[in-house]
């Protein structure tokens, strides 16, 4: 191992308390570092990712973690000019200030703002820091996928050579999944730098709570027979449309009621639809989120069908923590169906609302006991598979190993 008195550098645009899913996986990685004695910094922004308006401390030490947090660098989601001149003025802040830090051993990029890897090459070529490029979405290609840009726009093409030159110089790739990994081998293959790391569930701060002991249930569901929910960003990468059209089938089903958590783009279109059988609430404070994910019945992952090794919805951990069976939307062929498909849930392709209808039907109808062992199963396969301890631990090897490239 290296200096071990090195500051290892984190630069993330999202960082705790703000929920977004990226920095709640980067705090409990940071956490650990700081908990086998590395000097660990963080530099994030100082206003929230969904909601600007909510304003963090500028400096702060948590679990051991020293954070910076830097103006001018949130500007919300009004538009994407708006959030990539947000994450444009955080990466350039971020980059000067790194470049001129004392004792810089490594530095952690991960994928808020789109263009962190000009970050990490900089960071590279200029102060040769180990970098470590943590992707948790893949960037240009989920830009590219929703037709935000064309793959030959100047944006694009810059990204994609900043992408090309940190998978050269990085000391190390982690990626979310092995469709992730695929995807990356094709833009520029690291070799043995790339690493799978899968993310976990926050399960410090989880646990299954039962419905009659749960506040969370008892204020905004009431007592309804099954509550359908999804829980998270309603991000365009994550389309809920076919799991609305549904509910407005089944309005006059008084046993099932659909509760939708979280912020993002797709938000206006759930609360659009004013459905009466349909509860719309902000996102959780991470010490409350035991009693929101255990209030649902079954929980809702999707994934577009052009975002397959793109994006990595993490929202089903949380779900498998607490013991519920997963309702999927999207393709067979990606992560989120390869954990359905051991018997934790359904799988429906986006469309297919009909078959979606009759899901629901069978969720409104079957005992509490089948939904029960589905989620267990879920919670075994969680343990076995996708352990936090183990997870972040691997992550922490990672990120402390010598090996260049």
């Amino acid at each position: 191992m290296g200096d071990l008195e090195g500051t290892i550098l984190f630069i993330t645009q999202v960082y705790p308390p703000d929920p977004a899913a990226v920095g709640q996986q980067l705090a409990d990685v940071a956490a650990d570092l700081a908990a086998r004695g590395r000097s660990v910094t963080v530099l994030t922004a100082d206003r929230g990712y969904d909601d600007p308006t909510v304003r963090y401390p500028r400096r702060e030490t948590r679990d051991g973690v020293r954070i910076v947090r830097l103006p001018w660098s949130s500007l919300g989601k009004r538009s994407m000019m708006i959030r990539l001149a947000g994450g444009l003025s955080f990466i350039l802040q971020a980059t000067l200030r790194a470049l001129f830090m004392r004792r810089l051993d490594r530095v952690v990029v991960t994928t808020v703002p789109v263009m962190s890897p000009f970050a990490g090459a900089m960071l590279a070529l200029m102060r040769r820091a180990r970098v470590v490029y943590w992707i948790m979405d893949l960037n240009p290609d989920q830009i590219v996928a929703l037709g935000v840009l064309r793959s030959d726009s100047l944006l694009v093409r810059a990204l994609d050579w900043c992408n090309s030159i940190l998978l050269r110089q990085a000391a190390a790739v982690i990626v979310c999944d092995q469709y992730m990994a695929k995807r990356v081998r094709d833009k520029r293959d690291p070799g043995d730098r790339l690493h799978i790391a899968t993310p976990w569930a926050h399960d410090q701060h989880l646990e299954s709570v039962p419905h009659d002991q749960n506040p969370f249930r008892a204020t905004h569901v009431g007592n309804v027979r099954r509550a359908v929910m999804y829980s998270g960003n309603h991000a365009l990468t994550n389309p809920l449309a076919t799991l609305l059209d549904a509910a407005a089938r089944v309005v006059d089903d008084s046993r099932l009621t659909f509760v939708f958590i979280g912020g993002g783009a797709g938000k206006k279109d759930v609360e659009s639809r004013q459905l009466p059988n349909v509860i719309s609430l902000p996102y959780q404070p991470l010490e409350e989120i035991k009693y929101s994910l255990s209030a649902g019945d079954v929980h809702v992952v999707t994934i577009g069908s052009a975002v397959v090794g793109i994006v990595h919805p993490c929202k089903i951990y949380g779900a498998m923590a607490v013991g519920r069976p997963i309702l999927a939307f999207g393709p067979r062929q990606s992560h989120v169906g390869d954990i359905v498909s051991e018997g934790i849930g359904w799988h429906l392709e986006h469309g297919d609302v009909d078959g979606t209808v009759a899901v629901l039907r069978q969720i409104a109808d079957v005992p509490t006991e089948t939904l029960d062992a589905m989620g267990t199963r879920g919670q075994t396969l969680l343990h076995e598979k996708y352990d936090s301890r183990s997870s972040r631990s691997r992550v922490c090897d990672i990120i402390e190993a010598d090996r260049r490239r």
